[in-house]
C-alpha cells in the first residue's frame, strides 16, 4: 500500500511539473510573438518615415 501511495504521489508531482513547463512555453512563446509583431510594426513605421522625407 505504501509503495503505490509513492507512486501515485510521484505521478502527481510530474503532473504538476509538466503543468508548469507548459505554462512557462506558452508564455515565452507568447512574448516572443508579441515582440517579433513590435519589431515588425516599427520597421514598417520608420520605413514609411524614410520614404516620406526622400
Amino acid at each position: 500500500m505504501r509503495r503505490a501511495q509513492g507512486a501515485l504521489e510521484y505521478l502527481f508531482m510530474l503532473a504538476a511539473v509538466l503543468i508548469l513547463v507548459t505554462i512557462a512555453a506558452r508564455v515565452v512563446l507568447n512574448s516572443t510573438r508579441n515582440l517579433n509583431d513590435a519589431i515588425s510594426n516599427y520597421t514598417t513605421q520608420i520605413r514609411k518615415q524614410i520614404l516620406e522625407d526622400l
